[in-house]
């Protein structure tokens, strides 16, 4: 792919490198929401074994607090990444209950 300051002569080309790229990251992105998931599941089991609920709104919290932070960092819209990453802590939770 070329970089922003230098694009190839055909614009049209430049779109399909940037679809094809971003393919490639949505791709990546799956891959670790499955990651994710896995954990997840893994820290359910040490929860029960610990006798600790499946829910923890402190550490949720920590999470969204810890990733607004990121987003900032990154020049990226906080809300925006908060409500992503309440939807990838929901479906973690939900992957969870799933298993009892």
């Amino acid at each position: 792919m070329t970089t922003p300051d230098r694009f190839p002569a055909d614009p049209h080309d430049e779109l399909r490198d940037c679809r094809n790229a971003i393919e490639v990251v949505d791709r990546r992105i799956v891959a670790l929401l499955a990651q994710r998931v896995a954990l997840a599941l893994r820290a359910a089991g040490a929860k029960r074994a610990a006798g600790l609920s499946l829910v923890d709104r402190a550490r949720e919290a920590e999470v969204i607090d810890r990733v607004a932070a990121e987003a900032r960092g990154h020049d990226l819209p906080v809300d925006a990444v908060e409500r992503v990453f309440e939807s990838i802590i929901d479906m973690s939770r939900r992957a969870q209950e799933d298993r009892r």
